[in-house]
């Protein structure tokens, strides 16, 4: 059965715009007679409690899903071997770079905004050996195009950088952008809907998605949330989740039907009149209510 989703990491509690997100995708996977399906990405930053907490507020928003949360934790020998895939077919190669020595190269003016700039792409065996004793390797992809074209039901079609992505980080956890597109292909989830922060990404994963054989899925990239500084929201701004903004006497499933501008409050009563094509364009910016700190 096709399927939508919604992948949280359990870093902490969601806010309004994550929940916002959670809503649409849900939206557009029910308008469209998919599956949804809730998976929580644990495989970088847990805090304890979290993945519940965040469950709870999906539930108090009125949405619901098709079978169990995926917890991504658990595939982690699915995500290996599919880096074992690629190295067998010679795609991939060991990079021992800092952070620091990256930022310094990719802002070199022949470097690509934001690309890897390949400095350990051609590294003789005798070299990767003596890298080997100074730091542990990551793994990265080893790119046969720099760019890469996806269909975007908000934007359109967006041709992306595709640079040596890391598959595999130097303390041998999966990377995010290996694991979300295996576990997608393997969920049967055809339609990602996300936010647009993440536009840029999609092209490397659809790239990488094609590279094991497995279709590109549908993308909806939708606007965020900002403060009224006009920056990404955040804890810093004060009421920003479920529990501290119903503490202050805020309906919230209202507010985010309202972000929307859709009439009801639950995700069935919006359902009724959803339209992407109808759907705000612009971010939607978080006001605090009166009260909060």
């Amino acid at each position: 059965m096709p399927a939508g989703r919604f992948a949280p990491s359990p870093s902490g509690d969601l806010h309004v715009g994550n929940l916002r997100t959670a809503v649409l995708a849900w939206l557009f996977a029910r308008s469209t007679g998919r599956d949804f399906l809730v998976r929580v990405e644990d495989i970088d930053r847990v805090r304890p409690g979290s993945a519940e907490r965040q469950l709870d507020d999906l539930r108090a928003l009125g949405l619901d899903w098709d079978g169990e949360p995926l917890m991504q934790s658990t595939r982690t020998d699915v995500h290996v071997d599919a880096i074992r895939r690629l190295d067998e077919a010679g795609l991939t190669y060991e990079c021992f770079c800092t952070r620091r020595e990256i930022a310094e190269a990719a802002s070199a003016p022949h470097a690509a905004p934001g690309a890897y700039p390949g400095t350990c792409r051609h590294l003789t065996e005798s070299e990767r050996e003596l890298r080997r004793r100074e730091r542990p390797a990551a793994i990265r992809l080893r790119a046969g195009v720099t760019t890469w074209a996806v269909d975007d039901v908000l934007h359109g079609r967006y041709e992306g950088t595709v640079d040596d992505f890391v598959l595999r980080r130097n303390d041998g956890v999966p990377a995010y952008n290996l694991a979300v597109v295996v576990d997608d292909a393997d969920q049967g989830i055809d339609q990602v809907v996300r936010g647009d922060d993440l536009l840029s990404s999609a092209p490397r994963q659809a790239y990488l998605a094609d590279l094991l054989g497995r279709p590109a899925p549908e993308y909806a990239h939708v606007p965020l949330a900002l403060n009224t500084e006009g920056r990404r929201l955040a804890k810093r701004d004060g009421a920003v989740t479920r529990r501290e903004l119903e503490d202050l006497g805020v309906d919230v499933p209202a507010m985010v039907a309202a972000s929307l501008g859709l009439p009801g409050r639950s995700p069935r009563e919006l359902l009724a009149a959803f339209d992407p094509v109808r759907l705000p364009r612009e971010p939607w910016v978080v006001v605090p209510p009166v009260g909060a700190s």
